[in-house]
């Protein structure tokens, strides 16, 4: 079972709900990503959604763009997060890591390398804003072979069909924004 499901079954069975904050990868400074992971997790949170900083996210709002710019100024791409990830697991091995962000640095790494190289850091899912679910049966793949789940979004637009299918292929937890 993973840690997603684990986390999602304890919830349930205590009749709570998920807390699921974000933060930006290498925000305000890359030396705090550990400490910030580890101190909301203190403060509470069921699962982290560890954001990759991205060099256009348009389908951030201002906040998380500039944080976004100021930590790839400072060189925390996507080898720095999973690093991050990794440094995290040395202390906490039970609390789920999803990362969010856009498809390009996972495509330049290549579906197979990405899935590997994610689950060996210890991260649990991904959640990309700008891959469709119809486009993304490959990565789909590669995720499921290294136990990685792929969350999918849904809005208040989300057609009826659609949501269908969504909550269909849903793992992990299906993001509503």
């Amino acid at each position: 079972m993973s840690r997603l499901s684990t986390t999602f079954a304890r919830l349930a069975a205590e009749g709570r709900k998920a807390l699921v904050p974000y933060i930006t990868s290498g925000h305000p400074a890359r030396d705090a990503t550990v400490p910030i992971m580890h101190a909301i997790v203190a403060a509470g949170a069921d699962v982290i959604e560890l954001g990759v900083p991205f060099s256009d996210p348009m389908a951030d709002g201002p906040t998380i763009q500039r944080s976004s710019e100021r930590a790839l100024a400072r060189h925390a791409g996507l080898s720095f997060v999973l690093d991050a990830v990794r440094a995290f697991r040395a202390t906490d091995a039970e609390t789920p890591v999803v990362l969010m962000g856009y498809l390009n640095p996972v495509e330049i790494r290549g579906y197979a390398r990405f899935a590997a190289d994610a689950a060996a850091a210890g991260v649990d899912g991904l959640l990309l804003v700008d891959l469709p679910p119809e486009e993304a049966d490959d990565l789909r793949a590669a995720m499921r072979e290294h136990g990685l789940s792929l969350i999918l979004l849904a809005s208040p637009t989300t057609p009826d069909a659609r949501l269908d299918r969504l909550c269909a292929d849903a793992e992990g937890y299906l993001y509503y924004v």
